[in-house]
This record gives structure tokens, sequence and C-alpha cells, in this order.
């Protein structure tokens, strides 16, 4: 048994903000993908896997019972076919911020999901909506809460813009120019992020005054200005944008960049060679990085592993 793929995902811009209902954007990116297998020799990653989709069928097993007009599931299939030894055979990094858990979810609820929203029929804003809910409910059993955004684009495989929490849309974004010098890249931190303990910190500094008001006032604004720059492919605008951004995140989410990378992100900003954002929650994982000019940036971040994901 073969499932079919599931692709990671990319989230450009909304990190935090989205939580706040800053706009965001989202697109799949196809470098790192997952499929659920079967095989009886496992080895230990699969057999690892095999018991996290146990835990996680019982936990499906109680959503249903909560909610059973949002989703049903074919629990005994699936039980079956763990007891078989099916497992999720991914080459997604886990707490990397491309969306592990997400591709997971997105092949569980297409296998085994009943009376499921399908990728072909027309997606209303109401059936995104109803796929986020569910999605939602299934990845919080990985993150403790998900704003079920990462299955929802491994699942459609197509970019999401995010206008609000209750205004989500398929979208599309310019052709990438491959001859073009300008891109946007994934810095490999070395290190593993973990979602919840970062977004602890943030709901933490969400409480102060000075926070709200920084998040609202500038994090948002300059957020909303990237996603609109990047979707009209304005690109002078977009580097104007993101430097700022890129300052506002480094002054004000230091607990979510690895400290060895303060430097390189101040680098940036002030050479104007790459700017660079959080790629999801932060703490480790990839860090994304913008520039107008790859080669530049190569220099600049010699010894660095560095991945094209589009070219301007």
């Amino acid at each position: 048994m073969k499932g079919p793929l599931f692709y990671s995902k990319i989230l450009l811009f909304g990190e935090y903000g989205i939580i706040k209902d800053s706009r965001g954007l989202s697109i799949p990116y196809n470098f790192f993908k997952g499929a659920l297998k079967s095989g009886k020799n496992l080895s230990e990653t699969s057999k690892k896997s095999n018991a996290s989709l146990k835990a996680f069928s019982e936990y499906l097993n109680g959503i249903q019972e909560e909610n059973p007009k949002l989703v049903s599931f074919d629990l005994e299939s699936l039980q079956r076919d763990i007891a078989d030894g099916m497992y999720f055979d991914s080459s997604i990094p886990q707490g990397y911020g491309v969306g592990s858990s997400g591709a997971l979810v997105a092949a569980i609820y297409d296998k085994y999901a009943t009376d499921k929203i399908t990728v072909l029929e027309n997606l209303t804003r109401e059936k995104l909506l109803k796929l986020k809910a569910i999605f939602g409910k299934m990845e919080s059993f990985f993150h403790g809460k998900s704003s079920g955004l990462d299955p929802l684009n491994s699942y459609l495989s197509l970019p999401i813009l995010i206008n609000s929490k209750d205004n989500i849309e398929s979208t599309s974004i310019p052709s990438q120019n491959p001859e073009g010098k300008g891109a946007v890249f994934l810095l490999d931190s070395g290190s593993i992020g973990e979602t919840a303990p970062m977004v602890q910190i943030f709901m933490e500094q969400m409480k102060e005054k000075g926070f709200r008001n920084m998040i609202k006032h500038q994090f948002v604004k300059h957020t909303d200005a990237c996603v609109e720059d990047f979707i009209s492919g304005n690109v002078k605008s977009l580097f104007g944008n993101l430097k700022q951004l890129s300052n506002i995140v480094l002054d004000n989410f230091k607990p979510m960049i690895p400290v060895e990378f303060h430097k390189l992100w101040k680098k940036g900003i002030e050479t104007n060679d790459y700017y660079l954002k959080l790629c999801g929650s932060g703490g480790g994982g990839y860090i994304l990085g913008f520039t107008q000019d790859m080669d530049k940036a190569k220099k600049a971040l010699k010894g660095y592993n560095l991945e094209v994901v589009y070219n301007f």
C-alpha cells in the first residue's frame, strides 16, 4: 500500500500575526513530501510513526464523538491498517516550520474521512473554513493548538491567502522567474524548534500593552503590506516592507530567533544583501530569507545551508 503524496508548506508571511488577524500567505513546497505506506519489517523510525498513528487514531475517535457534525472517519479501516504496519513515510523535517504534521493530517483525512470535501469540487469560502476547522482539531493532537492552515495547504497543494481568521481563499502568485536574481530561500538553523513553547512566549508577551501596540501598528501593518506586494508582484515595495518587518522581528521576537543568528540577522538589514524572517514559530528549524541578489546572499551567508524556494 502507498498513498498519494502530500507536500510541505511555507508560510511566507503571517507567522504570529495571523493569530491576531493579520493577513498571511502560505505556499506548498514540493521539495519535501510524505505518504502513508505499509510494511512488515519496519525500521525504528517507521515503528515510531506507526505507534504515533495508533495514538492519533484514538484521538480522532474522541474528535468524532465530540463533533459528529464536523467530521467522521472510517476508524475501523484506519485501525486495521495501523495494525497491519501502516506508517507515514516522510522527507519533511520535524520541528523545522515546514508542516510535517500538516502533511500527515492531510493524508489521514484524505484516506479515512467519510463524506470528505475533495480538492476537485468548487471550494467555496464556507468549505475552506470547514476544512480549516477540521484540520485545526486534528492537528491539535501534535501542537496543543492549531490553526489548521498547514494541513489545508498540504491537502489542497495551492497557495492560500489568509485575509482574516474567517476569510481565507486559494490564490495565485506571480510565476517564478527561473532567470531571476532575486529569491526566497530557507536557511537551516541546524536545530529543531518546538511550536508550543514559542506560541506560549508570544501569548505571554501579548499581555503587555506595548507589545500589543507594536503588533497592531507595526508588525501587522508590514506583514499585510508584504502579502499585498508579493501577490501583486511589486518587488521594489516588497523589499522595503521586508526590511521593516525583519527589523521589527529582530527587536521584538528575540526569543524566537536562535541566539547565534542575531548578528547574522542584523548584518542582513545593515548591508541589504538579504533580509531574514521567521519561518513558522521559530526557535530553530528553518529561517526564511529574501534577497534581490542570490549570489550576494550566498557570499554573505557562506558556510550556511541555503535552499532556494522561489525566484523573482
